[in-house]
């Protein structure tokens, strides 16, 4: 495979420089850059002085003496939800919009600032009522309602540790969770909306909590109106609990290492690991990201990103990085295709959006649908748009510019984990020029390279590992409960500690253009060796997607005799091209596609036609249960996809029943 592969998939090397009056009036400055550089910590520590508020000054920026653990910013107090809050109440903001919230049925709400104080502190004064203080954990299981900011808000305020799992997940996840933890309290709702109906929650809380366990109070946000078991004693209805609560709370400052939450990692086999972070570290750094990714101007800005608060990027750009930074959001409970595929952009025209942060695979969905959703409602509030957890292609990036962003807004393919908790690798929008598939370079204050697999640092333009070789503010500080994992998983395979060299290793694999720019190619196991050559499953998918008949695809490795593992193919077809040909046409075309795009040794072997792509409901496809079956194996943990049926299509392509449960059929076409 040739080096410069990836750059041929930047179609045709087409690059975006800075506009001139969007330079004008841009947050982030180039001196970003030089002043990181000259002094890293000396940088930090400006960031959390001017960006955080400190009930007690910090002396001490880091102390990586116990590393890999961090101490940031150790010796200084802060409350994040008083950081979040009051002090733009305080400061004259209280009148100013924090949500605009849209539930799915069509039900809104306006909060201020001043009103999203006032019911947190509530809320903190609830959950002290039922004995939360400092280091309790409280697991929280709710829709995408004012509601679920407010409990972490209040978790957080008490100097308490929130667990947020995420509402599509089942009983034995909340389980798993709750005991890991040793939570004292659960929030839940009844249920909420979810394409055009009522989804329960509370049975599935119900069930996780059977048995002994360690939580002694339940709060149930009243939000489906669907009928729910009650256990007395237990179960308090969470509007009855706020009225009864004193309207006042003076938030205390806790050390900037106090745990402000675990975030369990699914998707894998095995116990999730709850992934830890702490507070002044984090908080820095998510309100820095915030602000100079997204060229936030909080005054006119409308922000809004579509994730969850079940996931890192909803804990980081929902709740703690835009609140920090005194921004308007939008919140909104539902899916973007209900009750008609244009309701993203319809809430875009209705609040004015001016920052759009979202996901490739919702992107390329509405690419899907076609443009005349999108263009037939009033964008032009956007000038800024954001693509957030998994590498894009070039042919998303740019429908997502020209048609979403008008073909003048930038688009900041942003690359982090829940590990790393805030923005790592993305373009300042203003002073670079933009690449597009490309994520293409580290953020003021980080410091990343490019290995291979013995450690040594690859040559430009190639490919290789991604590894962040200093300690950042938002950095994980373990895994709860389990230090050895966190060694082990994290810090084994690059570091030396007798030398005291400790390297983080992201998991992912990158490639470094003769720019200096990074491009993401996904995680390591989603990298094949087919004959020897090491091909990425995102470079075959862009090269799929950038032929003007697809609108997904999937990439996998499966074993082969000859090849060690060959190239298969899941592919969707767009909708206005599917009568043109039949499967084995458009294979015959698809396979040639890819040959001419990265060549002959990345043609698949196989390419299934598929409706619809096996994924979580924050849009991530779930390759590994592809994977699964293309390597014989049984088909693993399949709760967190949004719709599980999806699965029977496995059943189909691998010629016998898959194991699952799962009985519903899916339609699908196979070569």
């Amino acid at each position: 495979m040739s080096t410069d592969s990836i750059d041929s998939l930047l179609t045709e090397n087409r690059r975006f420089a800075p506009d001139p009056a969007f330079v004008a009036d841009a947050v982030a400055t180039p001196e970003l850059y030089r002043e990181a550089a000259d002094d890293r910590l000396a940088f930090w520590e400006r960031q959390a002085r001017e960006l955080v508020s400190w009930h007690v000054p910090f002396t001490e920026v880091l102390d990586w003496t116990n590393a890999p653990v961090a101490r940031w910013f150790g010796d200084g107090r802060l409350n994040v939800a008083y950081n979040c809050l009051d002090r733009h109440v305080d400061a004259g903001n209280g009148d100013r919009v924090a949500f605009h919230w849209e539930g799915e049925p069509g039900d809104t709400r306006t909060i201020t600032y001043a009103e999203l104080t006032a019911e947190v502190k509530r809320a903190a004064n609830a959950l002290a009522a039922l004995g939360v203080g400092q280091g309790d954990r409280v697991a929280i299981y709710l829709p995408l309602v004012p509601e679920a900011v407010v409990a972490m808000l209040a978790v957080a305020r008490l100097g308490a540790v929130h667990s947020v799992v995420f509402g599509g997940f089942s009983a034995e996840s909340i389980r798993s969770r709750v005991d890991d933890a040793q939570a004292k309290v659960v929030i839940t709702a009844d249920g909420g909306w979810r394409k055009g109906r009522v989804f329960p929650l509370k049975p599935a809380v119900d069930a996780a909590l059977a048995g002994a366990t360690s939580v002694t109070d339940v709060l149930v946000v009243r939000r489906g109106e669907n009928e729910v078991e009650w256990v007395h004693g237990r179960d308090h209805w969470w509007h009855d609990a706020l009225d009864a609560a004193d309207p006042e709370h003076e938030a205390q400052g806790f050390e900037a290492e106090n745990p402000l939450f675990i975030l369990y990692t699914s998707g894998t086999t095995g116990k999730p690991k709850g992934i830890l972070h702490t507070s002044g570290g984090y908080l820095t750094q998510v309100a820095y990201t915030h602000k100079n990714v997204f060229d936030l101007h909080p005054e006119t800005d409308v922000f809004w990103c579509t994730a969850d608060v079940g996931w890192i990027t909803g804990h980081s750009y929902v709740v703690y990085g835009p609140l920090a930074n005194g921004a308007t959001q939008v919140l909104y409970e539902g899916t973007p295709d209900t009750p008609h595929p244009g309701r993203w952009w319809e809430i875009v025209e209705k609040y004015g959006v001016s920052i759009f942060y979202s996901a490739p695979t919702a992107i390329r969905s509405a690419m899907k649908l076609g443009r005349q959703i999108p263009q037939g409602f009033d964008l032009s509030s956007i000038r800024l748009l954001g693509s957030v957890g998994e590498p894009i292609n070039p042919e998303a990036w740019i429908w997502y510019r020209d048609i979403i962003g008008a073909g003048t807004a930038p688009v900041e393919d942003t690359w982090w984990q829940t590990e790393t908790g805030a923005i790592m690798i993305a373009a300042l929008p203003g002073i670079t020029t933009l690449k597009p598939g490309s994520a293409q370079t580290a953020l003021p204050g980080i410091r990343v390279d490019i290995l291979d697999e013995n450690g040594g640092r690859v040559a430009p333009p190639r490919g290789g590992l991604l590894a962040v070789t200093e300690p950042w503010p938002s950095m994980l500080r373990g895994i709860w409960g389990d230090h050895a994992r966190f060694v082990e998983t994290y810090w084994s395979k690059f570091s030396d500690p007798d030398a005291g060299r400790w390297i983080y290793f992201a998991g992912d694999g990158a490639h470094v253009d003769a720019d200096g720019d990074i491009t993401l190619l996904g995680r390591v196991d989603d990298v094949m060796n087919v004959a020897g050559h090491r091909l990425s499953t995102q470079e075959i998918e862009s090269a799929l997607v950038s032929h003007p008949i697809v609108a997904e695809a999937a990439v996998v490795g499966a074993s082969d005799e000859m090849s060690g593992q060959a190239v298969v193919a899941y592919a969707i077809v767009k909708e206005r091209h599917r009568a043109e040909h039949s499967d084995a046409e458009f294979e015959t075309v698809l396979k040639q596609h890819v040959a001419s795009e990265i060549g002959a040794i990345a043609r698949p072997r196989q390419i299934y036609f598929v409706s619809e792509l096996p994924k979580t409901r924050s849009g991530k496809i779930m390759r590994r249960l592809l994977r699964d079956v293309a390597e014989g194996r049984p088909i693993g943990d399949t709760t967190t996809l949004a719709d599980p049926a999806v699965m029977k299509l496995i059943e189909d392509l691998s010629g016998s029943p898959a194991t699952t449960s799962i009985t519903t059929t899916v339609p699908t076409r196979k070569t």
